[in-house]
């Protein structure tokens, strides 16, 4: 994960708590910061995803070296194992594709 970003959202977080916003700036806060997108994660990091395991996350690392993926259809297109239900327990655990969260498509 991005440390630099990383250590900002808490600094951020911690500012805005002692400012009396409250616990509630800090959980919105909390969630944007914890983002991984797939095109820069690690091995170590794809792996913490509850879900992921290593077979997948070396499907995963395995088709982003050929292209980064372009958004979550592209994703679930080039891995198997991943689909909407493992897209959406993946992106509500911070996973993005290009910044972008999973919305199932209609």
């Amino acid at each position: 994960m991005n440390t630099r970003h990383n250590r900002w959202c808490i600094d951020s977080v911690f500012k805005t708590h002692r400012h009396g916003l409250g616990v509630v700036a800090l959980l919105l806060a909390s969630s944007a910061c914890f983002a991984l997108d797939i095109n820069q994660a690690n091995e170590a990091e794809l792996d913490s995803l509850k879900g992921m395991g290593p077979a997948l996350s070396a499907k995963v690392i395995g088709a982003r070296s050929q292209l980064p993926f372009k958004d979550w259809a592209d994703l679930m297109r080039r891995v198997s194992g991943i689909r909407q239900n493992k897209a959406q327990q993946f992106s509500a655990q911070g996973l993005t594709v290009n910044g972008q969260s999973f919305s199932p498509q209609p």
